[in-house]
């Protein structure tokens, strides 16, 4: 991944030195009321990143000693943050294909005084919208969708269907700060309580609340700004290099890319495949970084990770587990060409061999 940024960005950020006032305000809301806009949230709460946008929700929903089922397929923050808020992280399979955990995986995990429940829409492929019926049965879904900013399911975005969503904006991402994350939600009063906790738990200017300081300045807000303007070409482009990907990788038996969401606006904010063959995926990444090709595991099965290995786990996470040993992420981004792609094609395909 490479971030797609140009002179835009400097000329927006000169703008923000120039005003003197550099931490957050009102670039930042601007930027917030701008990312609410597109997803058609309500509200929008700038954060520093989206692990502590995670960890703002789940303080405020006061999950201290609380189960919490979450993905197992996932990057460690999105646990760390329930541990961090004293919950207590349930790892909970996903879809083999889809890379995403399902309304049926969460009810065959779920016990009687459960309440929480934390999927991960993963690399920019978002969850069934059957998923989010677990609110009307008494659930409350805090979704991190570091990854797919600019997803769609049906005609909804991604960040206005869960109760509080949390997005990301580091450089491997769609769109970047550098650093940064944005939560959304319809929700006031979750809104009132993040805002106020992610800024010393202020409330106007009185300290009401336990908080801390998670703001994104307004250096960092501009580039946001800038950024947002390039998110639907950004998309258009690497919808395209998907394209190309999938068309070359049909023809090289044991390499199946992620199954879309039916329904679904898939953004790639990375290219991620199954390596079916056994033994084959680790042998792929190393003849890629022989030819100074970088690519990278899908993501972590947490369950094998030795900091969560005494989690709690209420099935076999059989899925996540597999995908953690086989799944990989190819080079996607603005500077990647046709000829690129076939050339890390051809080295795949002459690995498997």
């Amino acid at each position: 991944m490479r971030p797609n940024v140009d002179s835009e960005e400097i000329k927006e950020i000169e703008k923000v030195i120039n005003s003197k006032f550099l931490t957050e305000g009102k670039v930042t809301q601007k930027f917030e009321k701008k990312i609410s806009s597109y997803v058609h949230s309500k509200y929008a709460i700038a954060t520093t990143s989206a692990t502590t946008a995670l960890h703002t929700a789940f303080e405020v929903l006061n999950v201290k000693n609380k189960r919490v089922l979450v993905s197992d397929f996932t990057f460690p923050a999105t646990a760390l943050a329930i541990i961090q808020a004293g919950g207590i992280p349930v790892l909970v399979d996903v879809n083999k294909y889809r890379m995403n955990v399902t309304r049926e995986i969460i009810e065959n995990s779920m016990k009687k005084n459960d309440e929480f429940v934390c999927p991960v829409s993963l690399f920019g492929n978002p969850l069934d919208l059957d998923f989010y019926k677990l609110k009307k049965q008494g659930f409350w879904i805090i979704e991190d969708a570091a990854t797919n900013l600019g997803t769609k399911i049906g005609n909804k975005f991604v960040g206005e269907l869960a109760d509080i969503s949390c997005f990301s904006f580091h450089p491997r991402k769609i769109i970047t700060t550098g650093e940064g994350g944005m939560i959304t939600t319809n929700n006031k009063k979750l809104n009132d309580k993040m805002r106020s906790f992610k800024a010393f738990g202020k409330i106007k200017n009185n300290f009401i609340n336990l908080g801390t300081n998670y703001k994104l300045s307004d250096i960092q807000s501009a580039v946001g700004l800038s950024q947002l303007k390039k998110l639907d070409k950004i998309i258009k482009n690497r919808k395209i290099n998907a394209k190309i990907y999938n068309e070359l990788l049909s023809k090289i038996d044991y390499i199946k890319p992620q199954e879309q969401t039916p329904n679904s606006l898939h953004t790639y904010q990375s290219y991620t495949c199954i390596v079916t063959k056994p033994n084959m995926r680790n042998k792929i990444i190393k003849e890629l970084e022989l030819n100074n090709i970088e690519s990278q595991i899908g993501t972590y099965a947490l369950h094998c990770l030795p900091i969560f290995q005494k989690l709690s786990q209420n099935q076999d996470l059989k899925n996540s587990n597999f995908l953690f040993k086989n799944s990989i992420s190819l080079p996607l981004h603005k500077e990647l060409n046709e000829k690129d792609q076939e050339r890390i094609c051809r080295i795949i395909k002459n690995v498997i061999k």
